[in-house]
This record gives structure tokens, C-alpha cells and sequence, in this order.
């Protein structure tokens, strides 16, 4: 097997999180290609071949899969924000659940309950954010706004029919890239820096209905509120007809050379610059950039999950690590004697403390800070702790210092189940037995998932090794790093 040539195969499996597997009998390997679903038959080139591991690209779909449906969106396969809206829903649901039990079973030691996945409220118009990208159709040609096409990093897709969102988002769509191209600006051209367009970032409540949006731009063309493109912007927005209610219209100017919405300076054209949302009788404000989760419905089921793992909560205090704004730490606060969140976020900080106060809950603190600097200067100990860390999960420096409060019960919430299988190595080989794992299906149609994980401490169990030789878990981190590269 060489790179770059061209096979042809079907693919027997998909592994976490789009890797279909495909064996060729002629050369006794197996070969990674992304993007396909179990049992279509595809031609693909191979470009990648490292310590015996083949990768390809895929070419082309030669034959439908058994399990294949046609996708609602019409963007389906050029845009590159969804994977699966080929498959039913119900498949979805039964690839993550395989791929995630398998690297569960694999990474647990004893038995575990294994409570499947569950599904989000909404499989379509579930997102409650997105951010859209300027840019050209293909290169040199008209101006397009939407998503990035799948595998490029500049030409853009307009997705003027996007399932994952309803009909507001649609309009407030067509009309920005109307108004857009009227105005004779250009789109920020990202190798060449310059250019005005950048992103448009829209976020709608599911509960209130409130909307919120944002226009990016570089400071190029040096307008000002007052400006001709912005007023026309604002009267054909206030215009539409939408089932939401506008709460703000919003200018955010940008000169980062990272293609990354940044705030640089904001300028509230209409309205006010946050809006609310609510979870589970609680009220949160949200502002263009505030973390928070993407499917309203589908957090209510996570958040649900994570309470009903963490059990009885009166008269304990309760660490909330990863706090983000804190909606896990007022969740928890109104059955907890005391809540305690951590986040390195100074703004999801000061709006983890403002929603506290707006939902009259006086036994919340937050720190601002990392949590592997932080967690030392506390002044408490926890009777639990809450985890919910980023994507690539908690530092082990950090894991061994929250490992050694020695609580009866942690809830680890990953957005990246990876991370959690390896971060399992440590916690149990520290004294922690995994106890229960269920899925949230945070994303339907793409290939996240989230993965909610109860653990208990086995300090009770005295035959069991309580510690973990940190260079084997740094190998660990190194061999994953390895294999991202």
C-alpha cells in the first residue's frame, strides 16, 4: 500500500468519533476513512500511512448503506457542520451508544451500569447558537455566509435551509447577506487580513423566545452606529417576520488575524445586549459571548442526569469544577447546603454570580481562576465534587489534587468521551470505582455526544492500590498527543 492510491471498500464500523473502519483482504489492513456510516461502499484514496496505520480520504459513496435515508438539508455533505443526517435518528443513537460502551467497557475496571444514550427533545431545530462564517461560494466568486464547506478552510456554504436551526435563524440569515452585499463591503479575506464581513452570531432562548444578534467586522471600513449599512441592517432586520421577539441587534468589531469570534469592542444598535433563557425554573442571562449549552431541551436532560447521579445533596458542599456561568452549581444550590464553583473564565465568572443573584441563590460562590492553582486556596473541604471540564479533559496535576479530598462521590461530565476514558485510568487507580455511565445526546447529527459518569470512592476496599505512578499516567497524555499529530 502506497500513499495515494485509490481503493475501493465498505465500512464495517464506525469508531469515535466519524472514523469508519474498512478492511482490504488484498493488503491485510484496515484503513480509516471519515465521514461514512456502517455499510456503504465507497472509494477513497489513501493519504496517510504512520507505524502501520492507513487513513484515507473519501472519494466517493459507490453504494448507499442499508441504514441510509435522505437527508432533510439540502447542505448535507458540502456543509461541514453535521455528519449523520443520512441516518435515522434512532441509528444515531445506537452508533454513539456502541462507540462509547465499547471505550467505557475498555477503560473501567469491575462492572458498571451502563445506561445507554439518551436522546435529546428536539433532533432538528435543537440549537439555541450559531456562528455563521463570511466568505466567497469558491475562490474568486460571490460573496456567501453560512457555514464552512467540509474539509476547506476558506470556502463557505450558504446554508440558507440549515436543519439544526428553525425558521428565524433562516431569515435573519438571508437578510444580513442581503444587506451585505448591498452594502458593497467586502468579506474578510483570511489569508490576505483584510476585508470588513466577518461572522454573524445568532442565539435564540427556546423558552423566552428572545433573540440575539451579532454582527463581527473587522474596523476597516470605520463605521459607527450611525452608519448608512448599519441602519438599513437594523430596519430590514426589525422588519422580518419571526416568531421570536428581537432583544438586541449588536455590532462586535474584530481585527484578530485568528478566523475566531472576538470581542474587540461591541455596539448595542437595537435593544439591549443579552437576553434570557431558562433551565429547569431557573433564569440565566446570556450576552453574545456567554458559555452556554447549545441544545436549551437537551441540557435539561444532561443537568437532570448529573443530578440524579450526585443523589442526595442536603446539608454538603458540593465543588462545581469547570463551572463555566454556573448553571450546574444553581442547579444544584437549592438542594445543596453550599455550592462552590470553579472557572478560569473572568466573564462566565462575574455571569455565573449575576444569575445567582437573579435566582435568589444566596449559597453560591464563585473563584475565577484554574482550577489546578485554585482548588489550594478554597478553604473548604467537599462532601462532593461536580467535574465538567473542557474538551480535553482535567489536567493530572489538577486530578490528583481533587482526587485527594477523598469524597464519597464525583460526577465527571465530558463533552469528549475520550477524554474520560483516560482520565478514568487515574481516578480509579487513585481509589475511585466507576459505578454508573449514560449518554446525553447533546448534538444530534453530528458525531458528539456527551457522557455523564458517577463515580465512588473505594477507600473502604484496602486491598485496592490507591495511587497511580504519574510518569504512567504522562505517557498516557504523550502517546494521545502523539496520535492527534
Amino acid at each position: 500500500m502506497k500513499k495515494g492510491q485509490i481503493y475501493e471498500g465498505i465500512i464495517d464500523v464506525v469508531e469515535f468519533p466519524n472514523k469508519g473502519i474498512i478492511y482490504l483482504p488484498e493488503e491485510e489492513r484496515c484503513v480509516i476513512v471519515k465521514n461514512g456510516i456502517p455499510g456503504q461502499k465507497v472509494r477513497f484514496s489513501v493519504n496517510k500511512i504512520r507505524k502501520g496505520k492507513a487513513e484515507g480520504h473519501l472519494l466517493e459513496v459507490l453504494e448507499k448503506s442499508p441504514l441510509e435515508i435522505d437527508s432533510a438539508c439540502p447542505h448535507f455533505g458540502q456543509c461541514g457542520g453535521c455528519t449523520y443526517q443520512n441516518l435515522p435518528y434512532e441509528e444515531q443513537l445506537k452508533m454513539k451508544e456502541a462507540q462509547v460502551k465499547a471505550m467505557m467497557d475498555e477503560a473501567v475496571d469491575g462492572d458498571y451500569i451502563w445506561e445507554g444514550v439518551r436522546p435529546s427533545p428536539l433532533q432538528q431545530a435543537y440549537r439555541n447558537k450559531m456562528e455563521f462564517s463570511f466568505g466567497d461560494e469558491y475562490k474568486d466568486g460571490p460573496m456567501a455566509l453560512g457555514m464552512h464547506k467540509r474539509g476547506s478552510f476558506h470556502d463557505i456554504v450558504n446554508v440558507s435551509d440549515c436543519q439544526i436551526v428553525d425558521e428565524d435563524y433562516r431569515k435573519i440569515l438571508a437578510c444580513t447577506l442581503e444587506c451585505a452585499k448591498e452594502s458593497g463591503y467586502p468579506y474578510y479575506h483570511r489569508m490576505r487580513h483584510t476585508g470588513y464581513f466577518r461572522h454573524l452570531l445568532v442565539r435564540k432562548a427556546v423558552k423566552t423566545g428572545e433573540i440575539l444578534i451579532d454582527l463581527v467586522t473587522t474596523t476597516e471600513q470605520a463605521v459607527d452606529g450611525s452608519s448608512a449599512f448599519e441602519q438599513n441592517w437594523k430596519d430590514q432586520l426589525l422588519a422580518l417576520n419571526l416568531d421570536g421577539t428581537i432583544a438586541g441587534i449588536l455590532h462586535t468589531q474584530n481585527d484578530s488575524v485568528a478566523d475566531v469570534v472576538k470581542d474587540e469592542g461591541t455596539v448595542t444598535l437595537y435593544g439591549q445586549g443579552y437576553f434570557y433563557e431558562e433551565l429547569l425554573d431557573l433564569k440565566f442571562k446570556i450576552t453574545p459571548f456567554s458559555f452556554f449549552q447549545t441544545n436549551s431541551l437537551g441540557a435539561e436532560v444532561l443537568y437532570e442526569t448529573a443530578r440524579e447521579y450526585i443523589g442526595e445533596t442536603k446539608d454538603k458542599v458540593i465543588f462545581d469544577l469547570y463551572s463555566g456561568t454556573g448553571t450546574i452549581a444553581q442547579i444544584l444550590a437549592p438542594v445543596a447546603k453550599k455550592v462552590v464553583g470553579v472557572e478560569i473564565v473572568e466573564e462566565a465568572v462575574e455571569a455565573a454570580k449575576e444569575n445567582a443573584k437573579l435566582n435568589g441563590l444566596t449559597n453560591c460562590t464563585f473563584w475565577a481562576g484554574d482550577v489546578l492553582k485554585v482548588i489550594d486556596e478554597l478553604g473548604e473541604v467537599p462532601d462532593l465534587i461536580m467535574l465538567d471540564p473542557p474538551r480535553d479533559g482535567v489536567h493530572p496535576k489538577a486530578l490528583e489534587k481533587i482526587t485527594n479530598f477523598g469524597v464519597d462521590k464525583m460526577v465527571y461530565i465530558a463533552c469528549k468521551p475520550t477524554s474520560l476514558a483516560r482520565d478514568l485510568e487515574m481516578l480509579q487507580g487513585r481509589g475511585y470505582r466507576v459505578e454508573r455511565i449514560a449518554c446525553v445526546d447533546l448534538f444530534p447529527n453530528t458525531v458528539h455526544v456527551e457522557t455523564v459518569c458517577l463515580l465512588s470512592n473505594r477507600k473502604a476496599d484496602s486491598h485496592i492500590k490507591l495511587s497511580l505512578d504519574m510518569d504512567e499516567y504522562y505517557d498516557i497524555m504523550d502517546k494521545e498527543k502523539a496520535e492527534k499529530e
